[in-house]
């Protein structure tokens, strides 16, 4: 396909959900946008796609949970997009003293909740601590959330209207201080820890603290921190905003892979192959929803594998039959509602680690699991009812693991199927079910394969290291693209995308963010 025009007011690079929310800001505003994707459809990572050949579930591949998107954004732009609420937080199995149980944690809490503390540790103390500890996270995702859409405030400002005590807990000390200060129990610590390691490579008492600040993230989402379920998959998600953009005369076109950026004084040229020959159009501003290090490159930047990010996340999907019982004896729509932890002990999350550091992939596996369909069955069609899909998603797996090993997917995927199986009253593998060709239904990716599918450098779910979502207080804020945290070396090119400060999740940040900065700018 061919542009319409020769030259836009701007450019998007990219047409993941991010890119497709600048489109539809820009668009309204009643600016000449065109969207560029390399793929053959828009959406990048939040995507449904039916994988398996004589099965109609149409999984969401990638991302899968909605937290930090605002409603507000949602309601700008008339999103036509329903996120259902999970009864359960998440369950976390476990054996002590011969005897198999589980911590429930309910949404909202309840008196289950509590008792399942007690029935873990034998008292009603750790359950308090934990109540105390989320309510001052809450205190503090209320003060950052309001922010998120508008120019960055200072660090001192969001400072002074928290408590000095979750201030210093979660963003001056590593989290791993705090975690073991407020919390007494192996498993609830971890539980606690397991938000901080996401898609992120690193101790919980890393002094970089880029674990606290995935907690953060975690926890801030319309401030309540809520993961929400897309009816309908995620690619319900990306088709509602792709008809947010083009609706408002935004032109997307896509098998556009951008080969180069060339900025100028007023404006920059974008030019592309599209299968048949290149093709070059200008702009008065280029937003970015690539990754900053391929960004980089397309600005004829030398590739440095240095500065590469590198992701650490084992993401297999399942389509099972019925949903497996467990050891616990507890009910699996109750359990697999929410996050089901496995081997998420703090200890076991610290061996795993350092048993991945040191370039072994980790025995036993930290991961978690959930069930989409026990909340939105739409996903399964005409099995909606007789079958159920299944995600986990695994940690401590960074992309060094698997660089020069050829076995070493495998036997990631064995050994988490095996962290599962440990759980459970029966493997998994008997509730697995087949696809037309016999073949089970089981789809694993590490990061190797999310760079290839979607040219996420290393793989890195958020295109690299997340920031803390304010503005250190020496910044310079001079301009409407470093007021908003989307600032390139190059006044003419804005970051769109998980790149962007408030980037990272399905959450349109970025989006919103550079789209404000270029409505201030024009």
């Amino acid at each position: 396909m061919e542009p319409r025009c020769e030259s836009y007011d701007v450019v998007v690079v990219g047409g993941g959900h991010n890119g497709l929310v600048s489109a539809a800001y820009l668009a309204r505003a009643g600016l000449s946008v065109l969207v560029l994707e390399r793929l053959a459809h828009t959406g990048g990572a939040a995507v449904s796609v039916e994988p398996w050949s004589g099965q109609q579930a149409r999984l969401s591949r990638y991302s899968y949970l909605v937290s930090l998107m605002p409603e507000q954004l949602m309601s700008d732009l008339d999103l036509d997009v329903r996120l259902a609420s999970r009864t359960t937080a998440s369950y976390s199995p476990w054996m002590r003293d011969r005897r198999h149980g589980g911590l429930l944690v309910e949404r909202p809490e309840g008196e289950a909740t509590r008792e399942s503390f007690r029935a873990l540790t034998g008292s009603d103390d750790e359950y308090a601590a934990w109540q105390q500890f989320y309510a001052e996270v809450a205190d503090l995702a209320g003060v950052v959330a309001p922010t998120l859409m508008k120019p960055l405030p200072l660090e001192r400002d969001v400072r002074s209207q928290v408590d000095a005590r979750i201030w210093d807990d979660l963003v001056v000390h590593p989290l791993a201080r705090t975690i073991e200060e407020r919390f007494s129990d192996d498993l609830v610590r971890g539980v606690v820890g397991t938000d901080a390691l996401i898609g992120t490579f690193a101790s919980l008492d890393d002094a970089s603290l880029i674990q606290n600040r995935c907690f953060l993230y975690h926890l801030i989402g319309n401030g309540d921190g809520e993961w929400r379920v897309p009816v309908g998959g995620m690619g319900a998600v990306t088709s509602a905003l792709a008809r947010a953009a083009t609706s408002a005369g935004a032109e997307i076109l896509t098998g556009a892979g951008v080969s180069a950026i060339s900025p100028g004084p007023d404006g920059a040229e974008v030019a592309w192959h599209d299968g048949s020959r290149h093709r070059s159009v200008t702009a008065r501003r280029v937003l970015s929803g690539v990754a900053p290090w391929v960004l980089g490159i397309l600005l004829g930047e030398p590739e440095e594998a240095a500065t590469k990010p590198q992701g650490a996340q084992l993401k297999i999907n399942f389509l099972l039959d019925r949903l497996p019982e467990l050891k616990s004896g507890a009910d699996p729509a109750v359990a697999f509602a929410g996050t089901l932890h496995l081997a998420e002990g703090y200890g076991q999350l610290q061996r795993a680690y350092e048993a991945a550091a040191a370039g072994h992939v980790p025995n036993p596996m930290p991961g978690e699991v959930y069930c989409h369909s026990l909340t939105d069955p739409s996903i399964l069609g005409d099995r909606a009812g007789s079958a159920h899909t299944l995600t986990y998603f695994g940690l401590h797996t960074p992309a060094s693991l698997f660089e020069d090993d050829p076995d070493a997917k495998d036997l990631a995927v064995r050994r988490a199927i095996t962290s599962l199986d440990a759980v459970l009253a029966e493997p998994i593998e008997q509730c697995v079910s087949r696809d037309a060709d016999g073949n089970p239904c089981i789809e694993a990716k590490v990061p190797q394969d999310v760079e290839k599918d979607l040219a996420m450098p290393g793989g890195h779910i958020f295109h690299g290291d997340l920031d803390w979502p304010w503005a250190p207080n020496r910044s310079r804020l001079e301009t409407p693209a470093q007021q908003w945290g989307v600032q390139t070396d190059h006044d003419v090119v804005l970051l769109c995308g998980s790149g962007a400060r408030r980037g990272g999740a399905v959450s349109g940040l970025g989006g919103h963010n550079a789209a404000q900065a270029v409505l201030a700018e024009l």
